[in-house]
């Protein structure tokens, strides 16, 4: 896991591709300008074979060219950034910032554009004054380049057409989560009980910035109890907002009669420990996977917009996640040694992830039956992969939530029906 958020700023950074792009495509004129292919060689019947203002008079149409289809190109990314945050969810943005689709075809074009333009000062220029020599291999290149960006630009119109669909946005949201919950979940030292609390005489040390917990990393916190003989539990989860100066972890010896900790000992490890940003991120974050889909369902359940059905298709990419999440142990972290806890990362039990995935759905499709049927087969598929009694009986819960939502919502006795039944065989299922 990275210690701090630049490698994941930089994957999000519309900048950084074409900037490497540019610097390319100014060392590639560079060197292919100091190249001359004599006659009779295999590459001659390849280079330009027009004069130096042919050459000029291309590169400047290239050079213009390019700029109208720069333009083109953000403006539909700007449309398809708008209509992902008003259509299905503001937090989905990040996607298409992070699509390298997008960074790599925008790059191809301020490449063609940068390269076309340097190429002016030595095309047909000599000393002040008109020449007929000119780099020929590096004119044929920024044909080549031309030629490139005709490709991609017609590929691009195809990937975004796709990207902006709502299949592929909630495609991509499942696969990333499910990657978190390999990957980054914590599966040593899970408990969702017996949580070593701060005692009184526990010292705080403050959050050293406003902002989002983006990562949370043991190791150097770990590292630090170790050393200075401590307990320290961090407050807040991934995901959670914290204020500069509120309690961030607390540190604490075995009694109130031993010496107090040194904050300041451990306040490096801390920070390696806790990384604190502007915005939420998916690095470790599952619960942001599941509230983008869950936004979606409710974005799709507004007056607004009022299309149930690509509700139902999100609770079926919320099922896989939630199914997932229910077979694995989930809670805090806690680790130690020589049987004594050192560190505590509070984390998200599965009462948690059941309400994210379906608290707000079922309370804005409560008049829908479809909606609410499928409330009713994410949970019951939930409830298939549930690891002990304590899980199917969250998942139960819900399960008559659902069922007193309908009774509540749905007004005609004929579309009632069918999804109580529903609900009872759910219930069966899941408590038998």
């Amino acid at each position: 896991m990275r210690q701090t958020g630049t490698g994941d700023y930089l994957k999000g950074a519309l900048w950084v591709y074409p900037t490497a792009a540019v610097l390319l495509a100014l060392v590639t004129g560079s060197v292919l300008s100091s190249i001359t292919i004599p006659d009779g060689s295999p590459l001659e019947p390849l280079v330009f074979k027009g004069t130096a203002a042919d050459a000029r008079v291309m590169l400047i149409g290239i050079s213009g060219t390019m700029m109208t289809v720069i333009a083109l190109v953000l403006g539909l990314t700007l449309v398809a950034l708008q209509l992902s945050s008003t259509q299905f969810s503001p937090r989905i943005l990040r996607t298409f910032l992070r699509d390298r689709v997008n960074q790599v075809v925008l790059s191809v074009f301020v490449a063609t554009f940068v390269y076309s333009t340097a190429g002016l000062y030595t095309v047909g220029v000599g000393r002040g004054a008109t020449t007929d020599d000119y780099p020929r291999l590096a004119v044929t290149l920024a044909i080549a380049l031309l030629v490139a960006s005709m490709v991609v630009l017609v590929y691009f119109v195809h990937h975004i057409s796709h990207a902006i669909q709502i299949d592929q946005v909630m495609v991509g949201v499942e696969t990333k989560t499910m990657r978190v919950i390999e990957h980054d979940l914590p599966t040593e030292g899970v408990r969702d009980h017996d949580l070593p609390e701060p005692p009184p005489w526990a010292v705080p040390v403050p959050a050293y910035r406003s902002g989002y917990v983006q990562t949370l990393q043991p190791a150097p916190l770990l590292r630090a109890a170790r050393l200075h003989d401590l307990t320290a539990s961090v407050v807040p989860m991934v995901g959670e907002h914290v204020l500069a100066g509120e309690p961030m972890v607390w540190l604490w010896r075995v009694t109130a009669g031993d010496a107090a900790p040194d904050v300041a000992a451990v306040q490096d490890a801390v920070h390696e420990c806790v990384r604190i940003g502007f915005e939420r991120t998916t690095e470790q974050d599952v619960a942001f996977g599941m509230r983008q889909l869950a936004d979606i369902s409710v974005k799709a359940l507004s007056p607004a917009i009022n299309d149930p059905y690509t509700a139902i298709q999100s609770l079926e990419h919320i099922s896989v996640v939630l199914a997932t999440l229910a077979a694995r142990p989930l809670g805090s972290q806690v680790l130690g040694d020589d049987g004594r806890d050192r560190v505590v990362l509070h984390g998200r039990d599965l009462e948690y992830y059941v309400e994210l995935a379906t608290g707000q759905i079922r309370r804005y499709g409560r008049d829908e039956p479809r909606v609410l049927q499928a409330l009713l087969r994410t949970l019951h598929r939930a409830g298939y992969f549930c690891r002990d009694d304590a899980g199917r009986d969250v998942v139960a819960r819900h399960v008559r939530l659902v069922i007193e939502a309908a009774r509540d919502g749905v007004v005609q006795a004929t579309d009632l029906a069918p999804v109580v039944a529903h609900g009872e065989a759910v219930l069966r299922e899941v408590t038998r």
